[in-house]
């Protein structure tokens, strides 16, 4: 009788104090740039958070803090007319991010890898991950003066 008395006193101990690194865990996935130089982070088919809301002028730095391999790209029609386009990789258009990543997998972002951007035109931008596009892994960037 003593025995199941102290098992189950073990057992909600390890419990308690799992449930601890489980709540940790969960707050870490919803903020992967906690602590760390970036705004974005990246899970698997994620940008965590995938709406995030700056001034005219400031710089967003996305982190790649999944193990997949990621981009950042702007899709044309979807940023203000007067706005510079966006693509990790540096490409001026979205047909051109498309086969860049087709061709040669340029663009992509590996493990902790960065990509930033600065916005001078007010708006709303979206974006997306282009080998996880189907997955709807999408995001957006609302600029205010």
């Amino acid at each position: 009788m003593h025995r199941r008395v102290y098992l189950a006193a073990v057992g909600t101990a390890v419990s308690a104090g799992l449930a601890g690194c489980s709540s940790a865990r969960s707050v870490l996935a919803s903020d992967p740039c906690r602590g760390e130089s970036c705004h974005i982070g990246m899970n698997r088919t994620e940008f965590l958070p995938d709406s995030y809301e700056i001034s005219v002028g400031d710089t967003v730095v996305w982190k790649n803090t999944s193990e997949a391999d990621h981009t950042i790209t702007a899709y044309n029609e979807l940023i203000p007319d007067d706005a510079a386009y966006f693509a990790s990789g540096g490409f001026e258009t979205q047909a051109a991010a498309y086969d860049a990543w087709r061709n040669e997998r340029d663009g992509g972002l590996g493990p902790r890898q960065t990509y930033e951007h600065t916005f001078e035109v007010p708006g709303t931008y979206k974006y997306f991950c282009i080998p996880h596009e189907r997955a709807n892994m999408t995001g957006e960037i609302v600029v205010s003066e």
